[in-house]
């Protein structure tokens, strides 16, 4: 008589039944629930109480769909929705990746970012912790899952020196300058090259920053303000006079070339420099704006202020 397969091998059986289905593009799409009265009815009853603040009820429900219909994705991402605001990051990672798995490709790299996210936001907890190594672990992570996250390139860096690695932290900063080159990466790698007396350094990172993003002010703005600290008064007013040409409303350009008319010794055109200033902003911190949502922030931030989405905060043109 054969013998019957164990609940174990039977298990795997299935498992490598399932495999060759996928390969073979046969597998059977989970249960979405999209058009069953009995999900949506669910849905309405989570989604009432959720906007009660019955959050557990919610929950509860969510999960009932999730557990009946495998592939209901508003299911899903409700409960990945409630996981973020409890900050329960291990279970919203958890939750992403089924999101992920079940996204078309047209939607997978924003839920790819969803899934950063989370690593990210763990990482922080880690950091906070006084976990380096553990965080470095969940930055890069992130960056697995969305090699765009700046949020999560800069906090590798500052993870790594936490860690007592402060050259591998300049080297991830530098990687991730290489293809992103932001003002909170270029930021951290002056400091670097500063602390190390590199000048030379300094004005070459923002060059080739400029020259890569030839568009962007902000990027214009810093290497003009690196000239200037380095005493380079010829060179800081040539950028800065450039960058008002593109943008004569800038309140920190005329700072800047009030500033260098005052070191050159000509107090008139310094006057008129820092007034002009002074009629455009009361401050000179380059502003953000959303991509997601079009909300302003005074500089940059991880995550939006009003929409909460993450790596959202690109340099403002104007104030």
């Amino acid at each position: 008589m054969p013998l019957l397969p164990t609940s174990a091998s039977l298990g795997s059986l299935v498992a490598v039944g399932r495999r060759a289905l996928r390969l073979l593009g046969l597998e059977r799409a989970p249960a979405s629930g999209e058009n069953d009265p009995q999900a949506a009815d669910a849905m309405r009853r989570a989604e009432t109480a959720r906007a009660a603040g019955h959050l557990d009820e919610a929950r509860t429900l969510f999960r009932y769909v999730v557990q009946r219909w495998p592939g209901h994705v508003g299911a899903l991402h409700a409960l990945r929705d409630l996981a973020v605001e409890t900050r329960a990051w291990d279970e919203a990672i958890a939750i992403q990746e089924s999101i992920l798995a079940l996204a078309p490709s047209r939607e997978r790299h924003a839920e790819a970012e969803w899934l950063a996210a989370g690593y990210y936001e763990l990482g922080r907890l880690e950091l906070a912790r006084g976990e380096a190594t553990a965080a470095a672990g969940h930055f890069r992570a992130a960056l697995r899952a969305d090699r765009d996250f700046v949020p999560a390139s800069v906090a590798l860096g500052d993870a790594l020196e936490a860690a007592g690695d402060p050259r591998e932290g300049v080297r991830a900063w530098e990687r991730a300058a290489e293809t992103h080159p932001v003002l909170p990466l270029l930021a951290r790698l002056e400091r670097a090259y500063r602390e190390q007396d590199r000048p030379s350094r300094m004005i070459g990172l923002y060059r080739a920053a400029t020259e890569r993003a030839p568009d962007d002010l902000a990027l214009a703005a810093a290497l003009g303000r690196v000239y200037f600290e380095l005493e380079m008064l010829d060179e800081a007013a040539d950028q800065f006079e450039k960058i008002e040409v593109r943008a004569p409303d800038l309140p920190t350009v005329h700072a800047f070339l009030g500033a260098i008319f005052e070191r050159r010794g000509d107090a008139r055109e310094a006057f008129d420099e820092y007034r002009r200033a002074l009629r455009l902003a009361h401050g000179f911190d380059w502003p953000h704006r959303c991509t997601a949502c079009g909300a302003v922030t005074p500089r940059w931030q991880d995550r939006c202020g009003a929409c909460r989405r993450w790596n959202t905060l690109r340099p403002a043109s104007s104030r």
